[in-house]
């Protein structure tokens, strides 16, 4: 691969899942009206969400990543971003306690408008239609005029993720991630499952131990970190003529940002070595996490690495696996002996989604003892090679949504209709959210315990 790198140089490789836009005048004349734009993300904000991605490299921390699996233009309302961000906090807090570890949280938020397809067109009857690719690309409605890709789609995208951010910082920074109001996290229709009682008694165990700070003089005024948090978005690069307009050089380093989300990720199927994604990826300098499927080889994997994060920066790259839940133990292992064998540093994230989409009672769905069985399976691979399970990837909202089976409340197909919401794949609802994160607790409390009890090693 050539080692000369603009934010333009993809445009002379090979590139799959693009859309095929009837005016390429109109798309130009997007792009250079979004390169006018401000940055939606600061180079500064990136750079510290890659150190304390490298904590976690370094095997102190977990990445919680999760949101939509497409972001609507139709469903955007402050009260669906106010409940996503309520259930993401009641996870990470969960994962916190348990692990005594801080934990990263990135949003799938803010940007996550495309999709990857498997199928260039979509039927349904006799009829055949171009494939829905997220809203910034086309409409979800199934007609002719619809599916239509629309370059003005981006501008709209553009105002929507700008809107999310300013949603997101204030709740981030204003008060309502303030530890003082973990009780007040809870969602009215969890508030009665199982997952809401687990979660109410350690809300109180929590507020028991911030009075006894109070009590010593601890508190949020004296300490910015019980009062706040640090938030950050990320989505799939996809559509790479967006990403590159919102591409900027960091006044202050000199380098290259994608300011479109604090880190970005390339899908499964769009990460060949020698294609645009690669190439758009390898040259920024934000936080890059990479998919890893079960056609990925260890040598694949290897090269990726090397074009990737050729210095082998700490926190450049995250590793997402998603296989199924049948084919952790296929794959995974030997993904990891490579990388530890060649001494790469990454983080290791569970994505326990996209492996796992069957059909049933006509819809998409993903069953949530699957779901389970792999974040389990990867952190016993993780176990047994004695690495560090780093993440977990899941698509998931605050909506008492009906689009995953199982879990607590024994989700059946046949209630799936009830409110089946979503504008691609299926997502965890609040409830199943927070079942996942009281399983990821029990899981990194169990590695927290073992490396305590590791016998120590004299010195020679």
């Amino acid at each position: 691969m050539s080692q000369k790198w603009s934010p333009e140089s993809w445009r002379s490789k090979p590139i799959l899942q693009v859309p095929e836009y009837p005016d390429q005048a109109a798309v130009a004349d997007v792009e250079q009206r979004l390169a006018t734009y401000p940055p939606l993300v600061f180079a500064g904000e990136a750079r510290s969400l890659k150190h304390q991605l490298a904590n976690i490299a370094n095997g102190n921390g977990f990445l919680l990543q999760g949101g939509d699996c497409a972001e609507s233009f139709a469903e955007h309302h402050p009260d669906h971003i106010r409940d996503f961000f309520r259930v993401f906090l009641q996870m990470s807090v969960v994962l916190t306690y348990a692990a005594s570890q801080p934990v990263v949280k990135v949003g799938r938020i803010a940007g996550q408008f495309a999709k990857p397809r498997s199928s260039n067109f979509e039927k349904k009857g006799d009829v055949e239609l171009p494939s829905y690719r997220g809203d910034i690309i086309n409409d979800i409605n199934f007609t002719t005029e619809s599916r239509v890709p629309d370059p003005g789609r981006m501008a709209m995208a553009y105002r929507q993720s700008a809107a999310t951010l300013n949603l997101l910082r204030a709740f981030a920074q204003g008060g309502f991630a303030n530890l003082d109001q973990v009780h007040r996290w809870m969602l009215g229709f969890i508030s009665d499952s199982p997952q809401g009682h687990r979660y109410q008694e350690l809300a109180d165990r929590i507020s028991e131990a911030l009075n006894f700070m109070k009590a010593c003089g601890i508190n949020s005024d004296s300490v910015p970190q019980l009062r706040s948090t640090d938030f950050f978005t990320s989505h799939e690069a996809l559509l790479l003529g967006y990403e590159e307009s919102l591409t900027r050089v960091d006044s202050t380093s000199g380098d290259w940002y994608a300011t479109s989300g604090h880190m970005i990720w390339i899908g499964d199927r769009t990460r060949q070595p020698d294609h645009a994604h690669v190439e758009f990826c390898r040259g920024i300098k934000n936080p890059i996490g990479l998919k890893c499927g079960p056609s990925m080889t260890p040598d694949g994997l290897l090269e990726l690495i090397d074009i990737l994060n050729p210095e082998n920066e700490p926190g450049r790259l995250t590793l997402i696996a998603r296989f199924g839940a049948d084919k952790v133990f296929d794959h995974l292992p030997q993904l990891i002996r490579a990388v530890e064998r060649e001494g790469k540093s990454v983080v290791w994230s569970c994505d326990p989604m996209h492996g796992n989409t069957i059909t049933a009672g006509g819809y998409k769905t993903r069953p949530f003892d699957r779901i389970l069985k792999e974040v389990e399976s990867f952190f016993e691979v993780h176990n047994a090679e004695g690495t560090h399970a780093g993440g977990v990837h899941v698509e998931m909202t605050g909506r008492n949504v009906t689009e995953c089976t199982g879990g607590a409340r024994a989700l059946t197909a046949e209630q799936l209709g009830d409110r089946y919401h979503t504008h691609c794949d299926p997502r965890l609802n609040a409830d199943q959210a927070l079942e996942l994160a009281f399983l990821i607790a029990e899981n990194l409390k169990k590695e927290r315990d073992g490396r305590q009890t590791e016998p120590m090693v004299a010195s020679a």
